[in-house]
């Protein structure tokens, strides 16, 4: 398993694990471009993926404009195995280091998605477009966090 910095040769393979996903399925495929991705992994933000077999197991992107979560997502098949945590810590780590500004996400509730975040520490703090909730996360809670994991 690598985890490495996401670049523009990746958005393909990350277009199929976004739209491999059975949880927040996007409605429409074609509402998230491949010049989206590349707009929020060049300008707006940085992406990440996990390399597993030479193949994109899943990604995450962080947006700085925005101070959102744009993406996390993960095979279906590669669910459950800590590719999500190290995806997810990894943006965090990164997205602190540029701003201590909170951090949000939305997510559909009654997920895997919404367990996840909660388990990561995010806080629900009300709804957000249709019918997900909004997570968030601020700088003091994330460094709390790794300060009381270690």
């Amino acid at each position: 398993m690598i985890i490495r910095e996401a670049v523009i040769s990746d958005i393909k393979q990350m277009q199929e694990v976004r739209n491999a996903v059975t949880e927040n399925a996007l409605s429409d495929p074609n509402l998230v471009t491949d010049k989206d991705c590349e707009v929020f992994i060049t300008e707006r933000g940085k992406g990440w993926v996990c390399e597993m077999d030479n193949r994109i197991a899943g990604f995450a992107i962080a947006d700085l404009k925005e101070n959102n979560i744009w993406a996390l997502f993960l095979r279906p098949e590669c669910e459950g195995k800590g590719i999500g945590k190290k995806l997810h810590d990894t943006m965090l780590d990164w997205y602190f280091t540029q701003t201590k500004n909170k951090v949000w996400l939305g997510t559909s509730p009654d997920t895997r998605a919404e367990t996840f975040y909660k388990n990561a520490g995010w806080k629900v703090i009300g709804m957000h477009g249709k019918n997900e909730l909004k997570f968030e996360m601020t700088f003091d809670d994330w460094m709390n966090r790794k300060v009381s994991s270690k």
